[in-house]
């Protein structure tokens, strides 16, 4: 066990302190943060070249450390070395809060385990900001950060959380959100959904609608910018497309996807997969091929 007295007791090193920064608005940086980034020794940045910016704004003259999640492993042993002869450390992400989709949980164990001090400051985290925003229920909830890329590790995500009552936060790209969204809502029916879209700066914008008419909003409206899902839990009131399509036959199901939006041959090699026949049959079903 281990008990952490972050202001009460020094034990000879230095503290580990978690800043965040803004993730638009610069104006959302708090005045603690800007004293701690000033007053510690070194600032372990994701990329030194969009931290600096942040630094010049304020008049920070701190000198910065690359820690990003390519040298994580090499740098970690030094940054410790560094702590451990009574020199402070701030370590900052791109945006948001340190830890959050990026290497400084990898630090934060490592210092925990030298019973080196962490402490966290509060301070803008872009899934909380959008979800008290969103409409949808803001406790419980479940936050996952970026979905898998790949169509079929995505649907065996969703898959497993389909069944969640609470309401989850996701980030993705704007290239993607489509597609993610269509696996969405093949997986957990046309449930209530909020996308929201550069949250904090000058275009932030919230699109709350079902999943179906948020993909076709979408469709007219090409996104742009940095983007986050708030999907509903399941309540149990909205049926799966696999719940309502038992009576179907493969190729209305085939034909189902496709005008929601998924290309053929991925629709056919996905119902063929699920009802578990040939897929070179359902083509040539599709196409009329004798």
């Amino acid at each position: 066990m281990q008990i952490q007295k972050s202001f009460k007791e020094t034990s000879g090193s230095g503290s580990l302190f978690l800043v965040p920064t803004p993730i638009g608005n610069l104006q959302d940086m708090t005045f603690r943060s800007v004293n701690i980034l000033q007053s510690v020794d070194f600032i372990c940045a994701e990329d030194t070249r969009n931290t600096g910016l942040l630094l010049k704004h304020f008049d920070i003259k701190t000198k910065q450390i690359s820690f990003h999640e390519h040298n994580a492993y090499e740098k970690i042993p030094d940054l410790l070395d560094l702590l451990l002869s009574g020199k402070s450390l701030a370590q900052v992400s791109d945006a948001g809060m340190p830890s959050i989709s990026d290497p400084g949980h990898d630090l934060v164990k490592a210092a925990v385990a030298k019973n080196i001090p962490v402490v966290a400051l509060p301070g803008a985290s872009a899934g909380i900001t959008a979800l008290i925003a969103s409409g949808l229920a803001p406790q419980p909830h479940v936050f996952y950060g970026f979905l898998p890329r790949k169509q079929g590790q995505q649907l065996s995500f969703f898959q497993k959380k389909k069944d969640y009552p609470e309401t989850q936060i996701f980030y993705e790209s704007p290239y993607r959100v489509v597609s993610t969204l269509i696996n969405m809502l093949e997986v957990y029916g046309d449930r209530q959904v909020t996308l929201v879209r550069e949250l904090t700066k000058v275009y932030e914008e919230y699109q709350r609608g079902s999943i179906s008419e948020l993909i076709d909003h979408i469709a007219d409206h090409p996104l742009k910018g940095e983007c986050l899902l708030i999907v509903a839990g399941n309540d149990g009131s909205i049926k799966t497309n696999s719940e309502s399509r038992e009576n179907a036959s493969p190729l209305e199901v085939v034909q189902s996807l496709i005008e929601r939006g998924r290309k053929p041959n991925q629709a056919i090699k996905q119902i063929a997969k699920e009802y578990k026949i040939n897929r070179q049959d359902l083509y040539n079903l599709y196409h009329k091929i004798d």
